[in-house]
């Protein structure tokens, strides 16, 4: 007599061997002519090589999906995938921003310590200010500086004294024109720490520009009152200081002799109704009786 575990195993192998013979079982495709019922083919197909030939299939068509994205600019029609050239362009922007921040930067340094000197802050103080700012300065690069910005690079990083009393340079442009018709009180004296001329003139006298170029300062301040600046061709820059009003705003362009203010007596250093009237060549003070007549 069998034991009973005996009759089960064989029960349960012989299924298992139905099943897998069920897998290899061939069936045949057959394709007839529907007019004649003539064979046009037939394909002899079993279930383990439709399995496995539909799994190969699918492998394929990932690999070659996979392949066809990753190496063609097909890729780049996939939302949310950037293409290479606007990445390549997004860090080249990114450095030019980069790079233009910095370069104004450096230059609304440059402008701010000018205009500290020429509202009467000492030298001293703004030169103290530059140098602890001139590591920030140093990693600074400009693809192409002007003149102007190299002298003033060369300066701080020489921690060069701020010479005011300079031969007077060439300017290589027209005559210039006298702000105001009066009478010189002051004269320009750099060992006194004056650095301008003070002209006399009636009350509400007109100022006008001594030549053309584009308004960079226009305020008021304690020490010299409402102030105006232009900036000139060939960095020449022309300050006019204790009005009574100004007439132009920042970044107007004035023509030669044209009206900017009105000459007044503002500011805690004025003592009358006068212009004082400075020019500033590269960033050099210059005695204005040698341009102009006045």
């Amino acid at each position: 007599m069998l034991h009973p575990i005996f009759v089960t195993n064989m029960a349960k192998k012989s299924k298992n061997q139905k099943r897998i013979q069920r897998w290899r079982n061939k069936f045949r495709f057959v394709i007839l002519n529907d007019d004649n019922f003539e064979e046009v083919m037939t394909v002899k197909l079993s279930p383990l090589a439709i399995f496995t030939g539909s799994v190969f299939t699918i492998l394929f068509t990932i690999a070659i999906t996979t392949v066809v994205i990753a190496y063609t600019p097909l890729k780049e029609m996939i939302p949310g995938y950037a293409s290479s050239k606007l990445r390549r362009e997004s860090i080249n922007l990114a450095l030019k921003a980069d790079s233009l921040e910095a370069s104004v930067r450096l230059n609304n340094q440059y402008i701010n310590a000018v205009l500290r000197i020429l509202n009467g802050e000492i030298v001293d103080s703004v030169l103290i200010d530059l140098q602890e700012g001139e590591d920030s300065l140093d990693s600074i690069k400009l693809s192409n500086p002007s003149a102007q910005d190299s002298a003033f690079r060369q300066w701080v990083e020489e921690e060069n004294e701020f010479t005011l009393d300079q031969n007077a340079p060439e300017l290589d442009i027209p005559q210039l024109m006298a702000p105001v018709d009066g009478l010189v009180t002051s004269r320009f004296e750099s060992g006194k720490g004056h650095y301008a001329v003070d002209i006399a003139a009636p009350k509400n006298t007109p100022v006008k520009s001594c030549y053309e170029g584009t308004i960079v300062y226009a305020d008021w301040s304690s020490e010299t009152g409402h102030v105006i600046i232009v900036q000139h061709e060939r960095n020449l820059i022309s300050a006019y200081k204790h009005n009574s009003a100004l007439l132009k705003s920042v970044g107007d362009f004035v023509r030669s002799g044209e009206a900017i203010a009105i000459i007044g007596n503002s500011g805690e250093n004025s003592t009358g109704p006068h212009l004082h009237f400075e020019l500033w060549y590269d960033g050099y003070a210059i005695n204005p009786e040698e341009y102009i007549k006045l």
